[in-house]
């Protein structure tokens, strides 16, 4: 590249080589943990028919168009493909065009990449990195799964090296039942309204109510105090009940709600609460029970960093129905905040924990068989890049965070040494026997979270 020095492009974060590192730990981990519950690996394709990313309707302006560059004056043609918006429109599609090969219920987690072209602001972005897990079936899919969706993506958060999380849980059945037992005219503008109560005021929330959706004061009321219970237990079913509304769908919301809480009281600590929230409603109409949302101690303004539901028709071939139930961690809108305002940091920005010094150039040879009898069992070592004094190689290897700094051993009979550049201390050792300590095999995760539950 020439002439003038290029700068960001708003919406489409690049990290620098530790912030990398800790992504990648950090994916790392996630995918352990869902392993272990069996979910299986899948990588969808980054393009969809923009018919299919838009149900059939109006072109999204969020929807990043592909075409190719000598198409681009062609303006009367409609764009044929683009880039996924989320994660769950393509595993739709994947479901359907792979159900003759896949055993259900499915199990799946998908961590991809994602485009959106909405506006950019704090944790929000055009380019960004998602993890997800679904369980899908055929026809029916058993209630305990929104339970286990729960339970893992809890146990993966509660492992994050972040501040106190809530997962949020609620149920739509529930939310509707409340708002058929008062009669409310349009329960889906009301819930609508209920969902911004993480956004804008009570106040503002109970006029839309009256002035959207229709209702009197007495039902804003009522649905107020519903939002405003949240508890990390099931006492909140006794506490709906003495607002006396009586519906069946109501009943059947708080029944499955509860168990889901029950479900993962144990879960409870110091890391992650989860909990029934019933302002949590989710914009989006395919959510049909269960739903989650989550939230960071000490940056509400991000919103809910992993969120979710069930959706009992997530696909549907015109004879067999898929429904599901699944959870979306935000990757990048948790951890790029985090790294901006420095509560999320490597140890070093580099993997190397060793750097062989080269006395002259006539030794490369040898300092290249040193470093890779280490790198042999795992030890992450490069070599110096000239043969500079020795002062200057070991501050070089103090820039890049690199712990221990390995002296070859001049001539035979002599002894290799190491020296720990952190403390001073310089021993022998033998290329093919010595390790470092476990801590200093791979950077380290520091983490200062901005406030704590």
């Amino acid at each position: 590249m020439s002439g003038q020095r290029p700068g960001p492009l708003s919406g489409f974060p690049e990290l620098l080589p530790g912030q990398r590192m800790i992504e990648q730990q950090i994916i790392d981990g996630l995918r352990r943990t869902f392993e272990l519950h069996g979910f299986a690996p899948i990588e969808t394709r980054a393009v969809e028919p923009v018919e299919q990313l838009t149900g059939g309707g109006e072109v999204d302006k969020e929807i990043y168009a592909v075409r190719r560059l000598a198409d681009v004056e062609d303006r009367d043609s409609e764009p044929g493909l683009g880039l996924h918006f989320d994660l769950t429109v393509p595993f739709a599609r994947y479901v359907l065009e792979n159900a003759g090969k896949l055993e259900f219920p499915f199990r799946r987690y998908q961590i991809q990449r994602v485009w959106r072209g909405e506006r950019p602001q704090s944790g929000r972005f055009r380019e960004f990195t998602q993890a997800d897990i679904d369980i899908v079936a055929q026809g029916e899919l058993a209630f305990h799964h929104d339970v286990e969706v729960a339970r893992v993506m809890a146990e993966a958060l509660a492992a994050l090296p972040v501040g106190h999380l809530r997962l949020q849980v609620n149920n739509r059945k529930l939310l509707q039942g409340f708002l058929f037992g008062i009669g409310a005219p349009e329960p889906s503008v009301a819930m609508q309204a209920i969902d911004r109560l993480d956004k804008v005021p009570a106040d503002v929330v109970g006029g839309l109510l009256r002035t959207h959706a229709g209702l009197s004061d007495k039902q804003a009321d009522a649905c107020l105090e519903l939002a405003d219970i949240r508890t990390a237990d099931t006492s909140f079913v006794d506490r709906v009940r003495h607002l006396g509304i009586h519906d069946e769908l109501l009943d059947e919301g708080l029944a499955e709600l509860a168990v889901v809480v029950d479900g993962c009281r144990d879960l409870n600590s110091a890391r992650i609460t989860v909990e029934a929230d019933l302002r949590i409603a989710r914009g989006l109409d395919y959510y049909t029970g269960t739903v989650f949302e989550t939230r960071m101690s000490g940056y509400d303004a991000l919103g809910s960093i992993c969120s979710g539901g069930r959706y009992d028709s997530l696909a549907s071939d015109g004879r067999t129905t898929y429904p599901g139930v699944g959870i979306s961690l935000g990757v990048s809108r948790l951890l790029v905040p985090l790294f901006a305002d420095g509560s999320l940091a490597a140890s070093r920005s580099v993997p190397s924990s060793v750097l062989v010094a080269l006395p002259d150039e006539g030794m490369r040879a040898a300092t290249a068989l040193v470093a890779q009898a280490l790198r042999s069992r795992g030890v992450a070592t490069e070599v110096a890049a000239s043969a500079e004094k020795f002062g200057k190689q070991i501050r070089y290897a103090q820039r890049r965070g690199i712990p221990y700094v390995w002296f070859p051993a001049a001539e035979a009979g002599s002894q290799h040494e190491v020296k720990d550049i952190r403390s001073g201390d310089q021993t022998a050792a033998d290329p093919d026997t010595w390790l470092p300590p476990e801590i200093d095999l791979k950077p380290q995760i520091i983490s200062t979270p901005n406030a704590v539950e």
